[in-house]
């Protein structure tokens, strides 16, 4: 179990608080969120160890940070209208295109 602050506001690791995830965000969003994240995250490494520029893929961590309400304005400080916008842009955001769809879809059927 994760040991958060008695305002709900942070979670502490190890001592030190972070920026709890916008409790608003309804779970299948959150999912989404989170998965993109991971990826990105995964991708960030990749990049690193491959010689390659990081950067798009530290670009995708921090719009999904935002949008999880992990970084950028407090999720307290944002009225419900704003905390949606804010998590529903990240989603648009980070969501695949459907050209790179389409072109990962071709890469496989030649396989």
């Amino acid at each position: 179990m994760v040991e958060t602050t008695d305002d709900g506001r942070y979670i502490v690791v190890k001592g030190r608080k972070w920026r709890a995830t916008d409790p608003a965000i309804p779970e299948e969003a959150g999912a989404q969120l989170r998965r993109a994240l991971m990826a990105a995250r995964r991708d960030v490494g990749a990049a690193l160890r491959n010689g390659e520029d990081p950067r798009p893929a530290r670009d995708r961590v921090q719009i999904a940070k935002v949008a999880l309400g992990e970084r950028g304005t407090p999720w307290w400080e944002q009225d419900d209208g704003e905390r949606r916008a804010r998590w529903e842009r990240g989603l648009r955001e980070l969501a695949p295109s459907d050209d790179a769809g389409s072109a990962r879809a071709e890469s496989h059927s030649r396989i």
